[in-house]
């Protein structure tokens, strides 16, 4: 069976979106949570103002927190059907995700700022991502199945200080389950849908002693790609119409073959299919009340496929959701990972943790960049083939965290830290390139292999809040960073065997050693070995004053940074650094029956980095990195209502403004993702460039907002059925800073979730119908453009149609 990229995307997103207010309200227990819900529903008679957070890595209450977060509970989560990142944006002020075939990852957006291209070995994220605490420093941790979450908390702004590395301009903290002593408990789940969708997940407390117990959970999600193949044999021309274009074009009458339908791929599995399986396995040993030591290993399969380009405008004909596809879709990635975290309390006062954490990912994908968006005119003609291929990927990454933190009722509240965390991956990418077909002759190819990229990052960094009274306080921190990136002996091989009749011009297979012999040499960007190591202070200062008792206000200005790093070449990019002036205010009414937060931001940014795979002047490739000069400025507006408006009627609005998104000064930004840029100057390096300075970010739309509302029908036996309503709308947006026109923007649109709950009386199982994208609304996360004899096709990545299916699920 197939599973989709989509669905993981939704885990992670839905984890992220939902609020934490909602969730609190959404007291039915599901996938992640510890316990079931009793039948009363005693969950949605507490006050929406309890919820507790972690950002500032101490547990106080949301509503007491002077930081714009977004917190959702694991019942949350299991109601919101959470897979992965992309399920929840629509839930997050300002929050986007963004799929990318090739390497099979998610890139996230936050507050108008991500980077589309930190998908790679070597660029990194402007949100980080961590699991217990501890860092996922690569992309495709995006990507991984969500299972078995006790919360997860969106931070938005930068978030330097405390939780450092990439944090630019937001941070996601996920914390999963975690083993409860003396608790016998489980819950299990299994669902199926259209597409063949099947899924199952749960988890199992178990209590070994009075100090020890353990906790296993696991999640399957898959189902059939959603792009079906188009019929090669209905669109190739006549033989005769082959031979009459290829002998125009100047070819070789004895040279001529007609074009082999059967490179073309016509079944098999389906591009945008499912198939990830997650497994963890976690232990809490707390031998007194002074230390405990949590421990969690945790793998990852995902063998689903890549998400595919699609033309935005399709062939007459040809349904949407299809593709004249001649490269077969592949994906098969693995992770393990370890986790510790070790808590002492040393005194009435003070207390050491030690988190650590440790991870191996290893993968590969084969993925049709093309997108047959034209139809081959014969063997050699009127059409490209293109196959990115992710031959080998593996990253190791080991990190460790020991934070000194005071306890109790202080004057002054502190906590110090110091960071170690380190990288070491390796990747071979191919991406052979013909006229035509696979048949044809070689338009360029080449094979990127890195053998060694290394990481090594450390900090140190202190909080401090002076509790200047009962109702006014200070905070300022400070945290410095070190970080070394080092390439040895990457090698960029390019084609150079034009010619040459003794070289066949094939494509490069994944067992091709490149080398002069064969065709390949070194371009430009072919010699990757070089150092970069920068240093850098980023500091926080924030007031936060308790008007009343229900009513805070806060003002910050705090900064963010990301390192810079090694591009294609060896060449050095520049970190960049952000300063962000907040001003907030967090407020409950009713008796915590409704709880209003609101943000208004305001980010300068210098050396905005940008990344894209281009050409460079001598016609060799490479992934370009761009430094933004001058400020990229953003400013913006975010709201949180959540409202109990009856016992039985619950209301969440989530909005975000962001009317002003300009990128600084950036004269020459070229992306081989958008063909037909103009030619560039010979002092920039690339072949082909846009000024993009002054342009609008991408995915940052002017307004966009998100309406829940449920209601409980409750039955005199006890049991309740709870329809739900999901809509989000939000207004036209660019798709990359290129800001091309209607094909580089998605125009503004509404997107309906639906879904029906059904509770037994003595809530010991659920029963869930649901129809995602009620509309079928067609919704782009990225594009790009193929330059044809017309001028230009646009493709882009979409979100899922419509699908609909039903979860059975139960506690004991």
């Amino acid at each position: 069976m197939f599973v989709r990229k989509t669905l993981l995307h939704r885990s992670i997103a839905a984890v992220l979106a939902a609020s934490s207010a909602m969730a609190a309200a959404q007291g039915d227990a599901g996938a992640g949570s510890t316990s079931a819900p009793d039948a009363g529903g005693d969950a949605e008679t507490t006050a929406l103002d309890l919820v507790t957070v972690t950002a500032t890595k101490r547990s106080t209450p949301l509503q007491k927190t002077p930081v714009a977060i977004t917190a959702i509970s694991a019942q949350a989560l299991d109601k919101e059907r959470v897979i992965t990142v992309q399920d929840i944006t629509s839930l997050v002020p300002g929050f986007a995700a963004t799929t990318q075939g090739d390497h099979g990852v998610i890139t996230l957006t936050l507050r108008g700022i991500g980077n589309d291209s930190a998908k790679t070995e070597y660029a990194d994220p402007e949100v980080a991502l961590f699991v217990d605490g501890i860092y996922t420093p690569r992309a495709e941790g995006a990507a991984s199945l969500l299972l078995d979450l006790e919360s997860v908390e969106v931070l938005r702004g930068p978030q330097g200080t405390l939780w450092g590395r990439n944090s630019t301009v937001g941070a996601v903290n996920m914390q999963t389950a975690k083993p409860v002593i003396g608790d016998s408990s489980g819950n299990l789940q299994f669902g199926f849908g259209n597409y063949a969708r099947l899924g199952g997940r749960g988890a199992f407390n178990l209590p070994i002693s009075d100090t020890w117990a353990m906790r296993v959970a696991f999640a399957h999600e898959q189902h059939e790609g959603y792009v079906e193949y188009q019929n090669p044999s209905a669109l190739l021309p006549s033989v005769e119409s082959q031979r009459a274009a290829y002998l125009a074009s100047g070819g070789d009458p004895a040279a001529f073959q007609p074009i082999n339908a059967n490179l073309f791929v016509a079944g098999g599995d389906k591009y945008n299919a499912q198939n990830q399986t997650a497994i963890r396995i976690s232990s809490l040993l707390q031998p007194s009340d002074a230390f405990s030591w949590n421990v969690a290993y945790e793998y990852f399969r995902d063998t689903g496929t890549p998400s595919m380009n699609l033309m935005q405008k399709p062939r007459a004909g040809q349904d949407f959701w299809s593709a004249l596809i001649d490269t077969a879709p592949s994906l098969d990635r693995e992770v393990n990972t370890l986790r510790s975290r070790m808590d002492w309390q040393l005194s009435d006062y003070l207390s050491l943790s030690y988190i650590a954490g440790i991870s191996r990912f290893e993968g590969s994908a084969d993925f049709d960049q093309d997108g047959g968006v034209q139809v081959p005119t014969s063997f050699a003609t009127g059409a490209t083939y293109q196959q990115d291929r992710t031959n080998y990927s593996v990253y190791r990454n080991h990190s460790h965290e020991l934070n000194l933190t005071s306890n109790g009722e202080n004057t002054v509240d502190w906590i110090l830290g110091l960071y170690y965390a380190a990288e070491k991956n390796k990747i071979r990418f191919d991406i052979p390139i013909f006229n035509g077909t696979q048949q044809g002759t070689v338009a360029w190819q080449g094979s990127f292999i890195q053998p060694k990229q290394t990481v090594d990052s450390k900090a140190v960094f202190g909080q401090a809040t002076w509790n200047v009274s009962d109702a006014f306080r200070l905070t300022g921190g400070l945290r410095y960073t070190d970080d070394a990136k080092e390439n040895i002996g990457g090698r960029g091989w390019g084609w150079q065997g034009y010619g040459n009749p003794d070289i066949p011009q094939v494509p490069i297979a994944p067992g091709t050693i490149p080398s002069n012999e064969n065709g390949f040499g070194f371009g430009i960007g072919g010699i990757n070995d070089g150092q970069y190591d920068h240093g850098q202070l980023t500091w926080l200062a924030r007031a936060d004053y308790d008007v009343a008792a229900d009513f805070l206000l806060y003002a910050s200005v705090s900064t963010g940074y990301k390192s810079g790093g090694l591009q294609d070449g060896g060449v050095p990019y520049r970190h960049e650094e952000l300063t962000n002036f907040e001003i907030g205010a967090k407020s409950s009414f009713l008796d915590g029956q409704v709880v209003w937060n609101n943000a208004f931001y305001y980010e300068d940014f210098k050396d905005f980095q940008l990344a894209a795979p281009i050409t460079f002047v001598d016609g060799s490739r490479g992934l370009g990195f761009s430094n933004v000069k001058g400020s990229t400025k953003v400013w913006g507006f975010e709201s949180e209502l959540n409202a109990r408006l009856t016992d039985v009627d619950r209301l969440q609005f989530v909005f975000s403004a962001i009317p002003h998104k300009k990128l600084g000064t950036l004269p020459y930004a070229g992306s081989n993702d958008y063909q037909g840029l103009p030619p560039c100057p010979a002092e920039s390096g690339i072949g082909n460039c846009l000024d993009v300075s002054g342009n609008e970010l991408a995915h940052a739309p002017d307004a966009a907002f998100t309406l829940v509302y449920e209601h409980d029908f409750r039955f005199s036996s006890g049991a309740r059925l709870t329809p739900r309503i999901s809509t989000h709308y939000e207004t036209e947006s660019w798709l990359s800073a290129f800001n091309l026109g209607d094909g580089d923007k998605q125009s503004s649109y509404t997107r309906t979730d639906l879904s029906m709950r059904y509770i037994n009386p003595n809530g010991t199982w659920y029963l869930d119908l649901y129809v995602d994208n009620a509309e079928d609304k067609k919704v782009r996360t990225s594009a790009g453009r193929t330059a044809v004899a017309s001028g230009f096709e646009y493709v882009s990545q979409y979100l899922p149609p419509r699908t609909v299916g039903m979860n059975f699920g139960f506690w004991f």
